[in-house]
Formats: structure tokens, sequence, C-alpha cells
């Protein structure tokens, strides 16, 4: 699943995603941390990773692992 940076807030390195269908999600500081960035910008495109309740495990950016 990919999406657009819709805010990001570096020092609770949290934020919220537009996904491609219109739908905005939000994510937490461990799925930050588990994509092994320093910062993401307003408008970058990332691809997510769902964990199995449906919040984001992971966010990295496309082609980036």
């Amino acid at each position: 699943m990919q999406g657009t940076v819709a805010t990001f807030d570096p020092d609770t390195r949290s934020g919220t995603l537009l996904l491609d269908d219109g739908s905005e999600l939000g994510f937490g500081a461990d799925a930050f941390q588990r994509s092994g960035l320093r910062l993401l910008r307003l408008g970058q495109r990332v691809t997510v990773e769902p964990g199995d309740d449906g919040t984001v495990r992971r966010v990295s950016i496309p082609g980036v692992d």
C-alpha cells in the first residue's frame, strides 16, 4: 500500500499519511523507527507495511529498503 506524507512531527516521530484511495492513516514512532529513516518530508511518497491488527507496522520509501 502506498501513500503520501500529510503530516510528520520530528519530535514525536509520528504523523499521518494520505493513502492513494483518499483515506488518512496515522502512524506512530514505532512504525517510523522500523523504517531506518531519519526524516520524512511533507508530500513524500511512502510504502506502508500494515500490521496484523490494521495499524501501520513500517513506513518506508519505495525502492529504498
